[in-house]
């Protein structure tokens, strides 16, 4: 689930060598966009037609063309699999703990990550393969089937800008959260975002995640140039989640392969109505205007884009990156200095921060800005870590006394 300057097409990155099972004290980002309940949702019903060569296709359409895939539907099987990890113990951290071990364990389950496994958690049991969302399907039914409670979670990525076009690609990914009856909330994803990586994050419901899951079918039947399939599928997702902007920013990006431009633009609008910050709308709308030479409107967007941008820390921090790739560390300085005043307690940013004061030679604002990366850190790897960095530098500091 990938929204990038054209649509909102994820493709799973590369696996690591393990899951996580990790403790979340709290989640406190929220996604940007997320539905208002003061707002009425977009009419599906008034959707204009894709034209193709063979006839039309309507809304109406695609309603009996789409399978219902019971995501979370359970099996006998999958039943005594429960029953048999699960089964003796009361507590619900060792439940949890039992269960992760036994899906991802090579003398058990062991569940595979692959990009392109698409799929219901019977058909990952089954398999044994399994991307972001439909691992996150198949541990949500079998934890639910523990006792456990456990739902989707949707993690926005930090935004990529691309060095050649200086666009923005931001990542989106689903993982499940697990709450223990303390409160106490456990992370499960079998391909886990670095700590740094992940801006926000959201509680999905049970219908968000099935709409993500007809999206995902509908965005690779687009890449395939079946467009028939792609609609039908991303028809089905807007009636599940009309609120979700990146849905219909793809299917501007369904209307614009098929050349219906004015179509095309409304979706882009549509989206832009239920997210104003939606930056892949803004750069469609900027694309098609480019294409159909409306050069004041084209302008408008690009200028909003340049907003975005120049709001956005994560901008500075990929600026301060490329500058300290070329040894450049006065520069790379400005833009960090840039990025913590936009987002002054992200422990990532005051760590680079950092390490540009060490490059400069300054030590004494290099052991600033680590201690106070140690101080916003949530996770103790990223503790540790800085920690181990600050000794470093404060033996530099002894040497150079």
């Amino acid at each position: 689930m990938m929204p990038s300057d054209k649509a909102h097409i994820r493709r799973d990155r590369r696996p690591r060598s393990v899951g996580w099972l990790g403790f979340i004290v709290s989640l406190t980002l929220t996604l940007a966009g997320c539905a208002s309940s003061s707002r009425d949702s977009p009419d599906i019903s008034s959707l204009n037609p894709l034209q193709l060569d063979r006839g039309q296709l309507t809304v109406a359409d695609a309603a009996g063309r789409v399978s219902m895939p019971e995501l979370l539907s359970v099996d006998e099987p999958m039943r005594e699999f429960v029953q048999h990890y699960t089964g003796g113990l009361n507590n619900s951290r060792l439940k949890l703990m039992s269960l992760h071990e036994a899906v991802r364990g090579a003398g058990s389950l062991g569940v595979q990550y692959d990009p392109f496994a698409e799929g219901s958690a019977r058909e990952v049991f089954r398999r044994g393969t399994a991307n972001c969302l439909s691992f996150a399907s198949l541990f949500i039914a079998l934890a639910r089937e523990a006792g456990l409670e456990a739902h989707y979670q949707w993690q926005e990525v930090r935004p990529q800008w691309s060095k050649i076009s200086d666009r923005v690609q931001v990542g989106l990914h689903v993982n499940v959260v697990v709450r223990m009856r303390d409160g106490k909330r456990f992370m499960v994803d079998i391909d886990p975002l670095p700590a740094r990586d992940i801006t926000g994050s959201q509680q999905l419901t049970d219908t968000e995640a099935e709409a993500l899951f007809y999206n995902n079918i509908s965005m690779a039947a687009l890449a395939d140039g079946d467009l028939e399939t792609s609609w039908n599928y991303l028809v089905r997702a807007l009636q599940m989640s009309p609120d979700m902007s990146l849905l219909w920013v793809n299917l501007g990006a369904l209307y614009r392969t098929n050349d219906q431009h004015r179509d095309a633009e409304q979706s882009y609008l549509q989206a832009l109505v239920l997210d104003f910050r939606e930056h892949s709308a803004m750069t469609n709308l900027a694309v098609l205007y480019g294409l159909e030479g409306r050069e004041e409107e084209q302008d408008y967007w690009l200028e909003k884009l340049d907003v975005h941008r120049e709001a956005n820390p994560y901008y500075h921090a990929w600026r301060g990156e490329e500058a300290a790739a070329t040894g450049d560390w006065e520069l790379a300085l400005r833009h960090y200095n840039r990025a913590v005043a936009l987002l002054p307690n992200d422990s990532n940013l005051l760590f680079a921060r950092g390490v540009v004061y060490y490059q400069l030679n300054d030590l004494d604002d290099a052991a600033s800005n680590i201690k106070k990366a140690i101080e916003f850190a949530t996770l103790n790897t990223d503790v540790d870590f800085y920690k181990d960095e600050l000794t470093k530098v404060r033996r530099a500091q002894r040497v150079g006394s």
